[in-house]
């Protein structure tokens, strides 16, 4: 038994925020600072009592319409997301409720940027294994939540957004190989150290990022985990149709293709459009690709992830 990606859905909240928008709000910024940096214009920014919740629900109503299927037909629902609405119950529960599927197994996966990719690999190791047959796997994150919006060294980089795809049983081949990883070394160059106890925030309750350290350790982690995926499959990075990376910084896709020797022409970039949507970026650009018509059947498209932890991994399909 295999796994197949049978539908994909996005959404976006609210028009597009540019990096002078930002700058007119009293942010420290200007477009060129930003961009000449990360790649980064535009990224989308959830309303105030606008969840994670929200937008998995419209990103997770889209892949299902693509799939040709209700919600009652999947039999497991995973959210990545480092943003939930509440502690608990999990966002994927409230997901679960808003699109009215009743007794599916459901629950949340940490793993910050590289959680689609982890919630993903989960998702075919359920498959495979024969206790389920549907699943909904979603990355959606409200990040403009837990940013320090006087500090533009991080606050410019992050946006909020949804991706989803439907993962169904098939005869056919369709996730070729996956491979995770993580190091709680690192834990400190990327990390919200804070927390909630007794009614109080306890540390520091926003975003802190040692962007040197992310940017050298993302670089790495990135190149070592396709070829370790690319192994797996059988399937040389040459024979890659599409690599869509983690949606961090154009500079570090950049890195990533060049480590590869894939060209720039093979690398799926909404960075400049969308910011950093940490466990969203990921599906969000394999919607954009599938919707514009650059990704179609039978072509093999490695996805990455790397986040807070640190985390890092891969899939490589075949659509």
């Amino acid at each position: 038994m295999f796994s197949r990606i049978t539908g994909i859905g996005s959404f976006l909240p609210g028009e597009p925020v540019s990096n002078d928008d930002l700058a007119q709000r009293g942010i420290e910024t200007s477009d060129e600072w930003v961009a000449s940096r990360t790649g980064i214009r535009f990224r989308h920014l959830a309303e105030n009592g606008e969840a994670a919740s929200d937008l998995a629900f419209e990103a997770s109503r889209r892949a299902l319409t693509a799939a040709g299927l209700e919600a009652s037909d999947v039999d497991l629902i995973l959210v990545a997301t480092s943003t939930p609405d509440f502690i608990f119950p999990s966002t994927a529960c409230l997901l679960q409720s808003k699109l009215g599927n009743r007794g599916a197994t459901a629950f949340d996966i940490q793993a910050v940027c590289s959680g689609f990719v982890y919630a993903l690999t989960v998702a075919d190791k359920f498959i495979r294994s024969g206790s389920h047959r549907r699943a909904l796997v979603v990355g959606a994150e409200v990040f403009s939540r837990i940013l320090d919006w006087s500090d533009r060294a991080t606050c410019v980089l992050f946006g909020d957004g949804a991706g989803a795809v439907v993962l169904e049983a098939s005869e056919r081949p369709g996730i070729l190989a996956t491979a995770l990883h993580a190091d709680g070394a690192y834990h400190g160059i990327l990390s919200v150290p804070g927390s909630v106890c007794g009614g109080k925030v306890i540390g520091d309750p926003f975003l802190r990022m040692d962007g040197q350290a992310v940017f050298k350790f993302a670089v790495r982690v990135l190149a070592e985990v396709a070829e370790e995926c690319c192994q797996a499959a059988g399937v040389a990075p040459a024979g890659i149709d599409w690599l869509i990376p983690h949606q961090a910084n154009v500079r570090i896709l950049e890195a990533t293709a060049k480590r590869m020797k894939l060209p720039m022409g093979k690398v799926v970039v909404t960075v400049d459009r969308h910011g950093n949507t940490s466990a969203a970026s990921v599906p969000l650009a394999l919607d954009e690709a599938v919707r514009d018509g650059r990704i179609h059947a039978g072509h093999k498209v490695m996805l990455e992830g790397v986040g807070g932890g640190f985390t890092w991994g891969a899939v490589l399909f075949e659509l």
